[in-house]
Formats: structure tokens, sequence, C-alpha cells
């Protein structure tokens, strides 16, 4: 799945970058990140790159020293496959949520399964702060990146956990959060994440894929693109 991610979004979702990942700080649990320290010297470097990882079966073949990252693909496909398995084991409608990566399986609910898609977590049942929409899916996945939420600092430099690997550097935050329905979770949280990475470019890339999204910039300004709902709509 990670292969598959890092080939549809020609390489802006890379699992090699793991190595980067903890360079940056963030190679440990995100409670357990300080996330005020002191300065961290980060350098411009190329990752591995996702074409120097072999799977064939279930035999992975990685060059000496390449570390895996799989938070773009992992939970979104474990949120796949939960929702599958559960609707053929009951036999009813389904949605699995973790950690914001949704999908849903089996026929939806009449108006379909609504959820609530916000720029700043809070709790479920407050009127969240900043932007933030109500809408409803009824088949495929949901997934969200934002470089808001998971962020740390080093030295006074604000620090988060969506690379950019052709630098191995956190992405320019040009997009606070980014979320994106498809067919899968697993294809919504590639793209959302990649989003990330363009920035400015995945306006016309999500349109071209006809995916339908939602990105929110630094200023908080919203963008929607590819039959995402207005306001006063609801369905994607």
């Amino acid at each position: 799945m990670a292969l598959r991610a890092a080939r549809l979004t020609d390489g802006d979702v890379d699992p090699t970058v793991g190595a980067a990942m903890s360079a940056a700080g963030y190679d440990r649990d995100f409670d357990q990140i300080e996330p005020n320290g002191p300065s961290l010297r980060l350098t411009v470097r190329q990752v591995p790159g996702w074409r120097e990882v072999r799977l064939d079966g279930r035999s992975l073949t990685l060059p000496a020293g390449v570390q895996l990252d799989l938070g773009a693909t992992a939970k979104a496909w474990a949120a796949d496959r939960s929702a599958a398995r559960i609707t053929h084991q009951l036999g009813c409608d389904v949605l699995v949520s973790l950690g914001g990566d949704i999908a849903v399986a089996g026929p939806p609910p009449a108006d379909g399964w609504r959820i609530r898609v916000q720029d700043v977590t809070g709790p479920p049942g407050e009127t969240p702060e900043g932007p933030h929409a109500l809408i409803a899916i009824r088949d495929g996945g949901l997934a969200t990146s934002s470089t808001a939420a998971r962020r740390w600092q080093r030295g006074g430099d604000v620090l988060h956990h969506i690379l950019d690997p052709r630098t191995g550097l956190p992405a320019a935050p040009v997009w606070r959060t980014v979320s994106v329905a498809a067919g899968s979770c697993a294809d919504a949280n590639a793209a959302s994440t990649a989003s990330v990475v363009r920035g400015r470019r995945a306006l016309g890339w999500l349109t071209r894929l006809a995916l339908p999204a939602r990105l929110v910039d630094a200023t908080g300004a919203v963008f929607t693109v590819a039959g995402w709902p207005d306001d006063s709509e609801s369905t994607v």
C-alpha cells in the first residue's frame, strides 16, 4: 500500500522518509516529544526514494540504513480493512475512524454518514474553533492531513510531521489542513498528504483527479475543488 501511494502521487508520499523524520525529532510517540526543545540543525537531504524498496510477495528488501515511515498509509489501510471485514462479518453498514482516517462500508444510512470536518481539533461535543463544515459520505473514505495538529519547536523553529521527500524537511506550511474524499481511505490519505507537500499546485492536481477536497491555507481561507460541497450543501 505504501508503494502504491508513492506511485500514485509521483513520490510525494514516500515511505523512505523514516530517517529524515527521526532527524526532525519525530522518532517516538507524539505525546513523548518535547514541544519546545533546543535548536536542531536540519539540512536538505535527498531521501533514498521509494523505488529503492523491493516487495516480492511477503519478502521486503531495503537498502542498508533505510528507515520506513508508514504514517501516510498504514492507519488508513487499517481503517479500510477493518470496515470491510466488519460489514462482511455482520452484514451491516459500518464507519471506522482511526485517528480521523475514516472508512465506510455496507449500505449507508439514508442521509449518508455525517462527518464534521474541522481545522482545529477539539472535543466532539463543542463547536470547533476555526473553519469547519458538516458533510456526508456514502462510500469510500475520507482523510484529513494537517500541519497544525502534530507540530513542535526546536530553537524557535516550528516543525511538523509531513516531510517533503525532495528535501527531507517539513513541507512548506501552505495548507493548515487538507481533507480529501476518495474511493478508499488509503487513497484519500495519500492524496491529502501529497497535497500538503505540493502546496498551491495541489488545487489543480486534485481537480484533474476529480477528488473532492477542502483545503485551508495558513490564513484560514478555505478552498474547495472537484465537487466538495459548499457550506449550504452536505454530500460528497
